[in-house]
Parts: structure tokens; C-alpha cells; sequence
């Protein structure tokens, strides 16, 4: 088998921590950057575990988008604990859905498989459909930064060139916020828990 040799990198390595009630801006990327989330199917199939992953770790989806490269999540962890399950959830969510892309590559036997085939060490080989690493992972806590934390999810697609208003793109939120009337989505997207009552009623901060 043909593989793409891994250059040498240092990994980043974020700390998670929450507090009760702080929002979490989360993302992360295809590998190298690739542009892998651009089939409706993978991206279908990613939603599913997106909603998985916040069951089994008391984790909300306030807000997302699908870019053809990357992906941002809006969430609110529901836990106390120190990290927010964030480290489970991402894990929950990454890992089964990256198993389950390496199987349908297997099965169509697609040349893609080898590009995202890559050599750990001598003798060593693993599948990577995500980049290394944990990511971005952003505390938000007042009403302002978690407004600006949704625009700019939403308005991804806009500032790409991928489509003219924030609701043509299919694959986020953000018809659940902006059309009217609102909570509009499509069957195969996660499931939106929107914002608590008392999200946006507090002081200003980051």
C-alpha cells in the first residue's frame, strides 16, 4: 500500500476547562485540510454522530456548520465537570465517524483510502480522516460573544463564496435562526437545542 509519510510536527495541546454555564466554540478540521465534507452522504452520517455523542456526554448543540475543509460547534455542556465531557464528546464524535468513512472506503475500494493512509512510524500505519489534535475550544460566557460566536458560524459559507445568504447553505443552524418562522431544519441535520432562557442574561465577558 501506497502512504503519505507524517512529517515531523509538534502536536498542540489545549487544556479544556468549563465552568457551569460557559458556551464552547469547538473546531476542527479534515486532514491536511482537505476538502473531505464536501458528500452529502459523510456529512449526513457526521450529523448522526454529532447528535450520538451529545447524548452520551450531557452535551447541547447550540449551533453548527459543515465547511467542505473544517467544522464549527456551538455547544453548551450541561455537566460540572472541569472539562465539560468536551474531550469525550469530540472523541464520541471523531473517532466512530472516521471508522466509519475508513469502512466505506474499504468497500468502493477508492484511491482516496491511501491519501488519507498515513505512516506513523516504520511499520506503523493508521487512517486519519481528521487533522492531529484537539482543535480550537473557546469559552464564551456573555450574551455579546455568543452572538458573535453564531454570526460567524452561520456566515462561513457567506465569507466562502459557497452561497449568497446564511440559510442557502444547507448544512448549519442557521435556519433554525434566521428564517421565519424560526427552528426551521432539515431531517438529516443534528438536532438544535437553541438557547436556554437565561443564556443571554448575563454580564459582559468573553
Amino acid at each position: 500500500m501506497i502512504v503519505v509519510a507524517k512529517s515531523p510536527s509538534h502536536r498542540k495541546k489545549i487544556r479544556h476547562f468549563h465552568e457551569p454555564g460557559h458556551f464552547h466554540e469547538l473546531t476542527f478540521s479534515c486532514y491536511r485540510r482537505l476538502p473531505l465534507l464536501t458528500n452529502d452522504d459523510w456529512r449526513a452520517r457526521l450529523c448522526k454522530y454529532i447528535d450520538t455523542a451529545g447524548q452520551k456526554t450531557s452535551m447541547e448543540l447550540v449551533a453548527f456548520v459543515l465547511m467542505p475543509e473544517h467544522v464549527h460547534l456551538l455547544v453548551l455542556p450541561l455537566t460540572n465537570s472541569q472539562t465539560g465531557n468536551i474531550p469525550d464528546y469530540l472523541s464520541r464524535l471523531k473517532e466512530p465517524f472516521s471508522k466509519e468513512i475508513k469502512r466505506l472506503l474499504v468497500q468502493a475500494n477508492s484511491p482516496l483510502l491511501k491519501r488519507l493512509t498515513v505512516r506513523e512510524r516504520p511499520g506503523k500505519t493508521c487512517f486519519r480522516f481528521w487533522q492531529e489534535g484537539p482543535g480550537f475550544d473557546r469559552n464564551l460566557y456573555s450574551p455579546a460573544a455568543i452572538q458573535a460566536s453564531l454570526d460567524y458560524i452561520h456566515n462561513n459559507p457567506v465569507q466562502r463564496g459557497l452561497c449568497r445568504r446564511a440559510v442557502d447553505w444547507k448544512w448549519s443552524s442557521a435556519r433554525y435562526y434566521l428564517l421565519e418562522p424560526p427552528r426551521q431544519q432539515f431531517p438529516d441535520l443534528p438536532h438544535i437545542h437553541g438557547f436556554r432562557p437565561e443564556a443571554l442574561e448575563r454580564g459582559d465577558g468573553s
